[in-house]
């Protein structure tokens, strides 16, 4: 398999990584068997001196538990020859027991360091992100207590998630941001997503792009109700999922494989991050991440992009 690469700090990278969420935040967890398939399978693809994103989180488990990084240490303990080919990212800094964000030096630390209670020693953490930007800490002080943890050799880069752009640059401007992770998809690539895809290439830093299938997931599952789609509020996402439908027929791959390809276009520093819990399926994803669009294909893909009134429940 012929794979393009992206660089974080001194790690060459896959261009499309594997987010692990849906393996253990669902109501019927992944077997480990089933998971330790995918994993191995995605990292074996790998061409040698190049890693496999992971992209984990302190609290991926039902009632907010610690059960993917628990997965992940079973993963290594079992393979231990592949933990250096990997490069983990990993959300956290949430107030224990809620989905709320608090960057206080105090949570910081004790999120860093119960990540790596969880990990077992079993992999070093590459890159830690706070899930939120926490609104009552300025990201200044937030960065310079990150950038204190790095020093004591709790982990290696820091990544932001869900930033504007304004805040990404201040917080660049303390230290290094290394990776940005934000929802993009043809769903969701307009205004202030433009903004952070411009702002992380001029800084140098690699964009992580999640939830790639979020239209097609709510109309394959039909997890709004399948009327909903008869309703003008979801007529264009309806009419975004054909159009992208009826290119990806033409060049002949999957419309989630366009999905990905499209994403990856957006620039070299750009990293789509699809999930899966099948073997089959992440090595499909991994293949999209280098595929050329042709000009017309790009052409015909922003068009439906910002001719597309896509509604947003985020």
């Amino acid at each position: 398999m012929s794979l393009t690469t992206v660089r974080i700090g001194d790690s060459v990278v896959c261009k499309v990584g594997l987010g692990l969420m849906r393996l253990t935040w669902t109501p019927n967890p992944v077997p480990y068997d089933q998971a330790f398939d995918a994993i191995k399978a995605a990292i074996d693809a790998m061409p040698a001196g190049v890693k496999l994103f992971l992209n984990s989180g302190e609290f991926y488990g039902n009632n907010l538990t610690e059960a993917n990084l628990d997965l992940l240490a079973s993963f290594f303990e079992k393979y231990p020859g592949y933990a250096d080919k990997t490069f983990l990212s990993v959300k956290g800094a949430s107030k224990p027991g809620v989905l709320y964000p608090d960057s206080s030096e105090g949570n910081l630390r004790r999120s860093v360091d119960n990540i790596n209670k969880h990990l077992r020693g079993t992999k070093k953490l590459d890159l830690f992100e706070c899930a939120r930007v926490d609104p009552e800490v300025p990201i200044e002080e937030c960065t310079r207590t990150l950038q204190k943890l790095i020093e004591e050799g709790r982990f290696s880069y820091i990544g932001m998630s869900e930033p504007d752009s304004v805040t990404l640059r201040r917080a660049h401007a303390v230290h290094p941001i290394a990776a940005v992770e934000i929802q993009l998809s043809p769903w969701a690539y307009k205004g202030e997503m433009k903004k952070i895809v411009s702002a992380s290439e001029e800084l140098g830093i690699t964009v992580v792009g999640y939830s790639l299938f979020r239209g097609l997931a709510t109309q394959q599952t039909g997890s709004r109700g399948r009327s909903a789609l008869h309703f003008d509020r979801f007529s264009g996402e309806h009419n975004m999922n054909e159009g992208l439908r009826k290119i990806a027929e033409r060049k002949g791959v999957s419309t989630g494989q366009l999905c990905i390809a499209w994403v990856a276009s957006l620039g070299d520093h750009v990293m789509p991050l699809p999930g899966s819990s099948k073997r089959s399926q992440v090595l499909e994803n991994l293949a999209a991440g280098s595929f050329n669009l042709t000009t017309k294909e790009s052409d015909e893909i922003i068009q439906l992009v910002e001719g597309t009134n896509v509604h947003e429940d985020r």
